[in-house]
Formats: structure tokens, C-alpha cells, sequence
């Protein structure tokens, strides 16, 4: 595939066991895999849905000519390698949550996959991160940018904060 038939995907990322150590690794794994990354700001916030440790969250952004299925299959591959246990439990600690937020600007609902992911809507660690690195991008349901979906937002009862977390950010820069 050309690199013109690539694709702009959103990630998001998550940790809070061990975070610091975990999401730098996923990082470094996702670089390998997809090349040049989107970081945004790491940012803290409480548990939902469980009394737990903070998280860690950011947004990550790659290009890829892999298929969702296929994004969706690698990530959770990287998840596994850094002690990722799944239990029926939604909600729980873990080593490593990544999910694929957006493949593009379709709207998909196959093989187990939902795009673009509710979460976004649904939570300030996600939009406020995906805000920053995908400023105008519009949200293919919503018909607004992720900047507008943000400032609309109620983040009331959702307190984040940002951290330092060395993630090599040297590429920060948005994707062209």
C-alpha cells in the first residue's frame, strides 16, 4: 500500500500499574511496529468504575495501511507482552490498556470492533489527549472537531491533570 492509501489512526493508551514503566515500553513497541508517532500530553486521573490507583492516559497517533482488525489485533499482542491480564471485569487495574479510538473517518461495527470508539465521547482522558494532537479532525458520527467536542464537554466530575512522562518526544509534532 501506498503511503497515500495509509491510514490516520487514534489510540489511547492507558496504565496504572506501574505506568511509569509500562507505557514508555508500549511506546517504544508501537514506534517499532508503526513508525512515526503523535504523542500527546500524559495525563493522571482517578480510577472509573473501581476504587484503584490513578492512571496514566495519552492519545497516540500512527499511520498504517493494516486493516482495524489488524491495528486492533497488534495492539492487543503488545498488550500481552507487557502482562496484560484480561478478566470479565470492565473495569480493573492493568499494566497496559490500548485502544484503537478512530481508523480514519469511517464508521465501523464488525468482528467486535466499534468505530469511532465510545470512549471518546464518554470520557475526559480520552477527548481532552485526542483534542490536543487532532485539534480539527471532525468525529465521523458527531460532525464536530475534537476541539469542539472538548470545549462542550462536562469534565466536571473528571479531574485530570498533566504529567512529565519521558516518552522520547521528539515526536510530538503532528503527522501530516
Amino acid at each position: 500500500m501506498t503511503d497515500s492509501a495509509r491510514v490516520r489512526a487514534w489510540l489511547s493508551l492507558g496504565s496504572n500499574q506501574s505506568p511509569r514503566r509500562y507505557l514508555p515500553s508500549a511506546i517504544a513497541d508501537l514506534r517499532q511496529h508503526f513508525g512515526k508517532l503523535t504523542i500527546s500530553t500524559v495525563y493522571e486521573s482517578e480510577a472509573v468504575g473501581f476504587a484503584g490507583e490513578n492512571f496514566l492516559n495519552l492519545v497516540v497517533g500512527i499511520h498504517t495501511s493494516l486493516s482495524p482488525e489488524a491495528v486492533n489485533h497488534r495492539l492487543k499482542e503488545i498488550e500481552q507482552r507487557h502482562g496484560r491480564v484480561r478478566s470479565e471485569e470492565r473495569f480493573a487495574a492493568r499494566t497496559l490498556d490500548i485502544d484503537l479510538l478512530t481508523y480514519g473517518d469511517q464508521i465501523i461495527e464488525r468482528d467486535g470492533i466499534r468505530l469511532p470508539r465510545d470512549e471518546i465521547l464518554r470520557y475526559a482522558f480520552v477527548l481532552l489527549p485526542l483534542s490536543e494532537v487532532a485539534a480539527d479532525e471532525v468525529h465521523p458520527e458527531e460532525g464536530k472537531s475534537y476541539q469542539q467536542l472538548w470545549r462542550g464537554f462536562d469534565h466536571s466530575g473528571q479531574a485530570l491533570w498533566p504529567v512529565v512522562l519521558d516518552l522520547e518526544r521528539e515526536d510530538r509534532t503532528p503527522m501530516e
